[in-house]
């Protein structure tokens, strides 16, 4: 019998976070939530991405790590179901978005080290909404660190998510991938959209993750 471990993934602003909390409070799953705030390079590295990208990306690497590190310890090998606002492979498209190839590489070899060994959702919702959807999420939680993404990192970003997405299915046939259209289904303002969302993770959960 497979724990349900589920992973909401997409671009920023996207509702990731929301959708996990909504997900953990209907089901009564454990929720895993990212580090953000606590980064204390993310100020600069989106005044100026190179100057501490390497460091950004290695503080959200090793703290990923810690947590789910815990989330094993703490849930999974007691049988307790978990929801996450994201999954480790997220660290690899942010990495190769934002570093150079010399220390893409060097990170990369880290990423495989710790993550060769961890445990890894056997759900993925993929959460994907045009740039101007996400730049009005983005304004509207108004953190101080995000009031300098652009339009552009925000639609490169996009297209980095959808390549990946293309790749991780077909590598993982045996991992169902929820595909949640946000410009079309807005969970947060509607509830009949978020019970839709609902619907279609209980039909995954039945048939599969449980059996």
């Amino acid at each position: 019998m497979k724990i349900p471990y589920i992973a909401v993934e997409g671009p920023i602003g996207v509702g990731k976070s929301t959708l996990a909390k909504a997900i953990s409070d209907r089901f009564q799953y454990h929720l895993l939530k990212e580090i953000v705030s606590e980064n204390p390079f993310l100020d600069q590295f989106y005044r100026n991405m190179d100057s501490v990208a390497f460091q950004t990306e290695m503080f959200f690497l090793c703290n990923r790590y810690k947590q789910i590190q815990e989330i094993e310890k703490n849930y999974l090998n007691k049988h307790i179901p978990v929801v996450s606002d994201y999954h480790m492979f997220k660290n690899l498209i942010f990495a190769n978005r934002t570093l150079g190839q010399d220390d893409f590489h060097k990170y990369e070899q880290i990423f495989q080290i710790l993550n060769r060994d961890l445990p890894h959702p056997n759900i993925v919702i993929y959460l994907h909404a045009n740039v101007n959807t996400l730049l009005k999420r983005i304004s509207k939680r108004g953190r101080a660190f995000e009031k300098h993404i652009t339009p552009l990192y925000l639609e490169n970003l996009s297209k980095d998510y959808d390549t990946h997405f293309q790749k991780f299915i077909a590598k993982n046939p045996d991992i169902p991938v929820l595909s949640i259209d946000g410009d079309k289904y807005d969970f947060v303002q509607n509830e009949e959209d978020l019970q839709f969302i609902f619907e279609q993770l209980e039909k995954l959960l039945l048939k599969g993750v449980k059996n």
